[in-house]
């Protein structure tokens, strides 16, 4: 029987993606965990745990049973999010327009990430920014948990 997700975990754990590596909910358990390409590697080519620090041993298990079952999904990816779409949207929403032109302006080309970060700060906007950025990532949460059939709860 699987345990329904609190949509505030998954949420949480959207906004901790690493380039490397991989989010999986565990259907049964409703438990996520983050599996490294290695510890993966470890699990498919059957590796004797002793090689690796013991650090690993709970994950290249969870990877092993990943393999074997059923019982793990991968969760959305940084890239199935398009954080930079949500950082567009959220600019495009700003109501005072000579802000909404300079963040509009500094989510162009090259370190966009880090001149948004800076401008939301500068204009004091960083909270609705991240009020703005969960609302996002939850309304992709909904959608991943319905599209998979997976049960949540708002708490």
């Amino acid at each position: 029987m699987a345990v329904p997700v609190k949509l505030k975990d998954l949420v949480e754990e959207l906004t901790l993606q690493f380039d490397e590596g991989a989010l999986y909910l565990n259907r049964q358990t409703g438990e996520v965990v983050y599996i490294r390409p290695e510890e993966l590697r470890a699990a498919e080519e059957n590796e004797p745990l002793e090689d690796f620090p013991e650090w690993q041993h709970a994950n290249i298990r969870i990877a092993k049973d990943l393999l074997d079952t059923d019982h793990y999904l991968p969760l959305p990816t940084k890239f199935d999010i398009h954080e930079y779409h949500v950082m567009e949207r959220f600019c495009a929403s700003v109501e005072d327009a000579d802000i909404r032109d300079d963040l509009c302006d500094a989510i162009r080309g090259r370190g966009a990430f880090r001149r948004f970060k800076d401008s939301i700060q500068a204009y004091g906007i960083a909270e609705a920014w991240y009020r703005y950025r969960d609302t996002a990532l939850r309304e992709i949460a909904v959608a991943w948990c319905e599209e998979h059939g997976i049960q949540y709860t708002e708490t």
